[in-house]
């Protein structure tokens, strides 16, 4: 039509003056079109993240789209028996004159929620250990309601993970990503099953990383924090970053009311694939051991050991007969690189030394006695075991002595009182028994029923001896070594 209309006017006599306006009019419709039939068949441009006009991200709508599916309900259910009405019903004297006319004691069965993510289109599925703990039955719900029986592939409960699997293929699924890369400030979404309510998405950022919260069985924690709302129900579900890749399996929350408020934690991507990978080849999943016990090298350690500054991890246990036992490993040492890394934190370098195979030889540098030093050891296999219960700490005797530049009450440690804390046989020091509830001994974080063994790095077994150390010290801070409940630890101490 615009050509046909143009070929006319060109027939038309038009005044010599308005030529040259004319042949301006046909250059500017060709350069602008003629009309929008040209640009209709155009391909539609590509599905861009929702913004305002000064760039801002106005939706996720989009990712949520593409991840949700991967993102599965998580049912169980677990048989339990209720309390008897007459306990006395078990004691083997009343059951030999009723014998099996005692009424039976009534099963019940209790259901358990949670959430998932489906990591394998064929149907591998990460969640919770304590989501499925004790469970005999598991169901996971997909997306449209679909409920699948599944089968329980491996748990790990030192790092709070589960494997499942549902016999369905071409399924969504969410690759895990490198949590590595993840920086504090990025946003990031939960999703899961919150409460039992449905299918929910929050947003937050990440908060921290490498946290530890010392509330999951085994103390293999480096979590993801986020303020992004996480409530019961969430626990299994994904943690994704603005792009809809998966950086963590939502696990914790810390709240005094149960609710969310603004403090959860996620397990990373990169712990999370480790343990899947273990779990669908074996079934379960081995960590290397070197036998210690490592704390923070705190600014006051650092001077008193006579290093230039606060770096490393500082050597508060040697098992006997571990792997680092055998590499010359000793109480004291500083570990300030592992395999030629410098080692920052406790709880770093101890997930370090976990993902490292059994059976690997590690390389250690350390500080000893105003040097450095390189120790070699080949790394044993981690076997989680029960701490000691608590003594009661009402039960401990009387003080008989009073540091008072330290702010606490000692006594030498007997056969009885080493039974009694859960002492291991032959520990010798200084129980304490008493604490000044305004001294420096509380800043320190010393507690009744801790054992001083060591003071700047020589035993103690009398009092004389802990007086004796501390007038030495004069102003300077003390390093104490404390026995707490079986595990020793180094803290500092500056004297009043």
């Amino acid at each position: 039509m615009c050509l046909n209309i143009l070929v006319a006017r060109k027939n038309e006599n038009w005044p010599r003056f308005l030529k040259p306006l004319y042949l301006l009019l046909i250059i500017q419709i060709l350069l602008s079109g003629c009309s929008g039939r040209e640009t209709t068949d155009l391909p539609a441009p590509p599905s861009q993240p929702a913004t305002t006009a000064t760039g801002v991200r106005t939706s996720y709508a989009e990712v949520v789209n593409r991840v949700t599916p991967a993102v599965v309900t998580i049912r169980t259910k677990a048989r339990v028996h209720a309390p008897r009405q007459f306990p006395f019903m078990d004691d083997p004297f009343f059951r030999r004159f009723f014998g099996d006319r005692l009424p039976q004691q009534p099963e019940q069965r209790q259901r358990g929620l949670g959430s998932g993510v489906i990591v394998s289109s064929d149907g591998y599925i990460l969640t919770n250990a304590h989501v499925i703990n004790g469970a005999d039955e598991i169901v996971v719900e997909l997306s449209g309601q679909r409920n699948l029986p599944a089968k329980l592939i491996g748990s790990d409960p030192p790092s709070d993970l589960a494997l499942l699997k549902i016999d369905q293929a071409d399924l969504s699924a969410l690759a895990l990503a490198d949590s590595d890369k993840v920086q504090v400030g990025d946003i990031v979404l939960a999703i899961g099953n919150p409460l039992g309510i449905g299918q929910t998405v929050t947003m937050g950022i990440i908060s921290a990383k490498s946290r530890r919260t010392g509330l999951s069985n085994g103390s293999f924690e480096d979590f993801l924090q986020t303020d992004a709302p996480i409530n019961r129900g969430n626990s299994g579900g994904a943690l994704v970053d603005g792009n809809g890749s998966l950086i963590g399996i939502n696990s914790q929350i810390l709240s005094p009311s149960g609710g969310s408020i603004g403090i959860g934690f996620a397990i990373p991507s990169n712990m999370a694939r480790d343990v899947f990978d273990q779990l669908v080849k074996h079934g379960k999943v081995t960590r290397g051991h070197l036998g210690i016990v490592v704390q923070p090298v705190s600014e006051d350690i650092a001077v008193n050991l006579g290093l230039s500054s606060a770096r490393g991890v500082i050597v508060s246990q040697v098992k006997d007969g571990s792997a680092a036992a055998r590499a010359g490993l000793q109480r004291g040492d500083v570990i300030v690189a592992l395999n030629g890394n410098a080692v920052i934190e406790s709880n770093t370098f101890r997930n370090d030394i976990a993902a490292t195979p059994p059976g690997r030889t590690v390389t250690l540098r350390i500080w000893r006695s105003g040097n450095e030093q390189e120790l070699r050891a080949t790394l044993g296999e981690f076997v989680p075991v029960e701490r000691p219960a608590q003594a009661n700490q009402e039960d401990s005797p009387e003080p008989r002595s009073n540091t008072g530049s330290l702010g606490l009450a000692v006594q030498p440690l007997t056969p009885a009182l080493t039974q009694q804390l859960g002492l291991t046989v032959g520990t010798q020091g200084l129980v304490v028994v008493a604490i000044d509830p305004s001294g420096p001994a509380v800043d320190a974080g010393i507690q009744r029923g801790d054992v001083i063994e060591q003071v700047n790095q020589q035993p103690v077994r009398t009092v004389e001896e802990l007086r004796d150390a501390v007038q030495r010290s004069g102003r300077a801070p003390v390093l104490l070594l404390l026995n707490h409940r079986g595990t020793t630890v180094f803290v500092t101490v500056k004297p009043r």
